[in-house]
């Protein structure tokens, strides 16, 4: 009967190694890069950091903009999105002279971090051209989160 017991438990740890844990979407900021496809009008693909804050089912982030090399952009791409099980979905904007683009964004958490990727369509002087944006995106460890604060007991 022993026997059995163990080879029930050995193929269920087997089973279950195969599969990706699922992220825990806790309420915090996760922090990251995004690396996007070379614009006509930069000299190659930009890698830039985003911040995302997630609370409850929502998300709100920013996401440097540099279309030269040394220069960052005076607004930051900025947008919002939504929390559904594992799964990220953002969008938002961008505008800066006669440039301006809008972006979305979605992903997958495991464990405390989520792989990005999405596209930017971009309007310039008339034209349209979309290049596509891949990242990731991570939060602190737990014990690193700021705690939540504990109501007082009615006394």
């Amino acid at each position: 009967m022993m026997r059995g017991g163990r080879a029930v438990l050995a193929a269920a740890m087997m089973g279950m190694a195969g599969t990706p844990v699922a992220g825990q979407v806790l309420d915090a900021t996760y922090r990251g890069t995004m690396v996007c496809e070379k614009l006509p009008f930069t000299s190659g693909q930009m890698r830039e950091a985003i911040e995302v804050s997630v609370s409850g089912g929502a998300a709100r982030y920013t996401h440097v903009v540099r279309l030269r090399n040394a220069a960052v952009e005076a607004t930051a791409e900025q947008g919002t999105g939504t929390i559904s099980a594992a799964k990220i979905e953002l969008q938002g904007s961008w505008k800066g002279g006669s440039r301006q683009y809008e972006a979305k964004y979605s992903g997958s958490f495991v464990r405390r971090s989520a792989k990005l990727k999405g596209t930017q369509s971009w309007t310039d002087g008339g034209k349209t051209v979309t290049r596509a944006c891949t990242g990731a995106i991570k939060r602190p460890f737990k014990p690193f989160l700021p705690r939540a604060k504990k109501q007082a007991a009615a006394g």
